[in-house]
């Protein structure tokens, strides 16, 4: 078999881009390698000197060793070796469509992506959003609104199944959860939909436990709960001890240990651990492990 593909990401917790590129292969079920690095640091720009020309993240790496670094052509460049993965849609008008929602995205909404980073580790009751974010906000209503009429999707994406177009927008659902920005009924479904999604729950899950606050995009903004679907209630505990002798991830023996509804989980590591404590739901084998009893 071919080796798998390499993807440079940065902070899951902050970097959109690093998410979008990541869903092209965990919603569609293309195996990867990742490669991490810490945004704001040398990190980044020492892992992509190992990835030429790439200056930023996400960048790919095929099989072959063909390094493809801008988010679009990763997404066309996996359609066209995976056209049974389905990240366009079959139908060629609403896969027209997609690519129109996702060239705009790529290429747009400047004044939202500045005022309202993304951040994954807080929701603020409000961010006094001027002009133009709202100006943002209501031609992604029109586009979101089009699309799922001239495509006649009866299921809560686009363009009928979830799409790259979907993962294009997945950073925009989490801006206006995080900053509560205002949003139709209609916009605040498919914002609510992405929180939902099982890829992104798992993003998310990693990005809360993945390295240190990023002092750059706080905000003293008054917070809120998460408005995403809500936890169950898992805490990390001291020790191995544990059920399972192995990790459910790697199949390593258990070293680390975590406690929900009073019975005792193990894990070949502290981030394996604590991602599934951030959302044990995110995780299907986990989930299968807790229900194995």
């Amino acid at each position: 078999m071919p080796a798998p593909y390499d993807l440079v990401i940065g902070d899951r917790a902050y970097s959109s881009w690093s998410l979008r590129g990541w869903l092209f292969f965990d919603a569609f079920d293309i195996p990867v390698k990742l490669h991490h690095a810490r945004l704001y640091t040398d990190e980044l720009p020492n892992l992509l000197r190992h990835f030429p020309p790439a200056r930023t993240a996400p960048t790919m790496r095929t099989p072959e060793g063909t390094v493809v670094p801008e988010t679009i052509a990763i997404a066309e460049e996996l359609a066209s070796r995976h056209p049974e993965a389905g990240l366009w849609p079959k139908d060629p008008k609403a896969r027209a469509i997609a690519r129109v929602l996702a060239a705009e995205m790529h290429a747009g909404f400047t004044a939202l992506r500045s005022h309202c980073p993304m951040n994954l580790r807080v929701s603020y009751t409000d961010c006094a959003p001027p002009p133009e974010v709202l100006a943002d906000l209501a031609r992604l209503d029109t586009i979101w609104s089009w699309a799922r009429a001239e495509t006649g999707s009866q299921t809560p994406w686009l363009c009928g199944a979830y799409s790259a177009a979907d993962a294009m927008f997945a950073p925009v659902a989490t801006r206006i959860a995080t900053y509560n920005l205002p949003a139709t009924p209609a916009a605040m479904a498919y914002v609510t939909a992405h929180l939902a999604h099982p890829s992104f729950r798992r993003w998310r899950a990693m990005g809360l436990v993945d390295g240190a606050d990023q002092p750059i995009y706080r905000r003293d903004y008054p917070t809120r709960p998460w408005p995403g679907p809500t936890p169950l209630p898992a805490r990390a505990v001291e020790g191995a001890e544990a059920e399972n002798a192995t990790c459910p991830y790697s199949g390593a023996p258990v070293t680390h240990a975590l406690e929900l509804h009073g019975r005792r989980f193990g894990f070949c590591n502290a981030f394996c651990r604590d991602k599934t404590v951030a959302d044990p739901e995110a995780w299907p084998a986990f989930m299968a492990l807790v229900g194995s009893r």
